[in-house]
């Protein structure tokens, strides 16, 4: 049988999706205020598992339960184009994920059952029975959880030897995963057709482009302002200004989609996302600062 070729397997990984995780369980890290030199092992360990692990492993999920709506979406991606043969996806996809369960040994117990917790949920959100992401609400939430406040508790669990991170970091984490669903949602914009052919409920289809839209970035800015409100509330008052900055910004980009959905999409993932997942990092220091001197 015919074999992918690395640069399409490579393809199917999705690399420019590992972002995310990696970014939020380095803000675990961040905030659970311990020496970064002294658990450089860990923080790689992490960061491996995180984005070229299991990201790309729920990205080889997707893909593969997702094929028949990619051809009518996104016909040139590895599987529908035929450039991934046979049944190479769903290999692929199970031997990532064995992989990523191996990996996370090395991070201890806590990392183990939050690694399995998170390709728990990357399978559910696309493989049947359950395919999350025939609803959005569900869908995106379990994405936004895993992406999110998962991995960002995971930072900061195994930076802590395997205990639970302040509660000011577990509310936080909370928090931008919330807003992690509208982000999300973005995503859907580019797939209605194809979503509505093969019965798939995103936000778009539900609430129609502008409705999800006006929803999508309530969703981002809620828990932000809730965040600049913490903040203030522990003591952080430049961290919280620096949040409602990054907000800020936000909402002229928000404006512009919500009036032209589809268009603005695209831009609002490029320029207002960056913008999100910078005010995450900004929380995180502030919580590194306020441990670091109360611990």
């Amino acid at each position: 049988m015919a074999r992918p070729s690395l640069s399409t397997v490579a393809e199917l990984l999705k690399p420019i999706t590992w972002f995310p995780p990696m970014w939020a369980f380095s803000c675990g890290v961040v905030a659970s205020a311990q020496s970064f030199s002294a658990n450089w092992t860990l923080i790689v360990l992490g960061l491996v598992l995180t984005g070229p692990l299991v990201c790309a492993s729920s990205q080889a999920v997707n893909d593969w339960f997702d094929r028949h709506v990619d051809a009518i979406n996104e016909p040139n991606r590895p599987i529908p184009s035929g450039r991934m043969p046979g049944r190479w996806g769903l290999y692929i996809a199970i031997l990532w994920t064995v992989l990523s369960l191996v990996w996370a040994w090395g991070l201890g117990t806590w990392g183990f059952w939050a690694c399995a917790l998170g390709l728990a949920l990357a399978w559910a959100y696309s493989a049947p029975p359950f395919r999350l992401k025939l609803n959005g609400w569900w869908g995106n939430s379990a994405c936004a959880l895993s992406y999110e406040g998962l991995a960002w508790v995971t930072g900061g669990a195994v930076m802590l030897g395997g205990a639970l991170p302040a509660g000011e970091s577990l509310l936080l984490a909370l928090l931008y995963s919330a807003g992690a669903h509208g982000i999300m949602t973005l995503n859907d914009f580019k797939a209605i057709e194809g979503d509505k052919q093969m019965g798939v409920r995103s936000l778009p289809v539900q609430l129609g482009p502008t409705g999800a839209a006006k929803a999508a970035c309530i969703i981002m800015l809620v828990p932000q302002f809730v965040v600049v409100g913490m903040l203030l509330q522990w003591g952080q008052p430049w961290h919280a200004a620096g949040v409602l900055a990054l907000v800020l910004a936000q909402l002229p980009l928000m404006l512009a989609f919500v009036r032209q959905p589809i268009e603005k999409a695209l831009m609002l993932s490029a320029f207002g996302v960056p913008l999100y997942v910078s005010g995450m990092m900004v929380s995180a220091w502030a919580l590194h600062f306020l441990h670091r001197v109360t611990l």
